[in-house]
């Protein structure tokens, strides 16, 4: 205060404010919980707002926290530069939008991509007149033949598949892509930065729901993408109208659990793991849908895209025989894991695609992707792996009286 002889209503409001640099650096970054940023010359103020000079004026285009997220999830992902969302869900619409997704113009998409990217892309962009087409991503045979016939501006596809763990040959998905001329989206969420960096295989934008494993502790919704500077100009200036930016606070709690991100994959991985190989042998499994397994149809290029790493903490497996109430009886039984609409943090959850994550798809639709009422999605957690595979035991036992 310049003015110690102002009024207490005046000194209540300013006192402590806009204190001197410290000759120190906190050990855990700060969070700016603040809605407006002042200069000491207007100047300064103008240069920011017209982005000639570095600087934050109104969290809706930027805040201190948030850039030191996205400064974070860019090294990590191996990118140029990242931006910040308030949801993957709204992360992938800009995404989408950046990319050149308008009216008229052609989207291609994974067969069996996350359920809400599923109806942003068939109803809600088909109701504003984009056409968008589904594919195999497996079979490049056939993606190429898409791409030759519909020329699309972007592919969107994951690491691994959401909920059927299909791993995509990303090296030869984004190769094939750019020949054509389209752009590609790959949702990393499923193998998180520790396993995978689609950068590195040159796509052009990375999504992160990363309320799941980045963040990893149910306690914060976010999503992140990486991308090109360039790129992440346009998500800036588009997002400085639709408003989907990153709080301070969820920045503050995406940084912090990004911190353990390698230390619980690893755990995560290798109990999913020894889960798979259990329901693997059990009598009431009827399928399982896990990477690591050498069963799986894409397990040696998982292998070699994850090199050594683990094969993601994501699993599905179908209950033989299993209708839906059938799946609500099992998941009733359940100590331990914890039935919930969400994934990839420390606690194992169980979910059921067919009411929850795949819920608006139509029963025809759920059938073209290959989600039947009997798959179980479980994602696991840093418990130790014999209390996860003891809980799903007993509680297969007691749902099938």
């Amino acid at each position: 205060m310049k003015d110690k002889h102002r009024a207490f209503a005046t000194r209540a409001v300013h006192a402590g404010e806009h204190l001197p640099p410290e000759d120190f650096i906190p050990v855990v970054g700060p969070i700016h919980a603040t809605v407006g940023f002042v200069y000491e010359r207007m100047e300064d103020l103008d240069g920011v707002l017209g982005a000639t000079r570095p600087g934050y004026v109104y969290p809706r285009y930027g805040s201190p926290t948030a850039a030191a997220f996205e400064k974070a999830a860019a090294d990590l992902e191996a990118g140029e530069a990242a931006y910040a969302f308030s949801s993957g869900m709204a992360a992938i619409h800009v995404a989408l939008l950046t990319a050149g997704v308008r009216q008229g113009s052609n989207v291609l998409a994974a067969m069996d991509v996350y359920g809400a990217t599923f109806t942003m892309l068939r109803r809600l962009f088909a109701e504003l007149g984009v056409n968008a087409r589904l594919v195999d991503v497996t079979d490049l045979k056939v993606v190429e033949k898409a791409l030759d016939e519909t020329r699309p501006v972007v592919l969107v596809a994951e690491t691994i598949s959401n909920p059927l763990l299909k791993v995509a040959d990303q090296p030869a998905l984004i190769e094939l892509a750019h020949r054509y001329g389209a752009q590609v989206l790959i949702d990393n969420t499923f193998a998180s930065p520790y396993l995978f960096n689609p950068c590195r295989c040159g796509a052009d934008y990375v999504m992160h729901s990363v309320t799941k494993f980045i963040a990893g502790h149910s306690d914060v919704l976010a999503g992140v993408v990486v991308t090109s500077s360039q790129n992440r100009s346009r998500m800036y200036e588009l997002n400085k109208m639709i408003g989907s930016n990153l709080g301070p606070f969820e920045a503050w709690l995406a940084m912090r659990g990004l911190k353990t991100l390698p230390l619980r994959m690893r755990q995560q991985c290798d109990n999913a793991m020894r889960v798979a190989e259990w329901l693997a042998e059990h009598p009431r499994v009827g399928r399982i849908y896990y990477p690591g397994l050498p069963s799986h149809p894409q397990h040696e290029l998982a292998r070699r895209l994850f090199d050594g790493r683990g094969f993601g903490a994501v699993l599905s497996f179908e209950i033989a025989g299993a209708d839906k109430a059938a799946v609500f009886r099992f998941m009733d039984a359940l100590e331990l894991c914890l039935p919930a609409t969400t994934l990839g943090d420390i606690y194992t959850i169980v979910l059921h695609p067919a009411s929850s994550s795949h819920r608006a798809l139509s029963a025809a639709e759920r059938a073209e992707v290959g989600i039947g009422d009997g798959l179980v999605r479980l994602s696991a957690g840093i418990e130790d792996a014999g209390d996860i595979i003891a809980d799903l035991g007993q509680a297969l036992q007691s749902s099938s009286l």
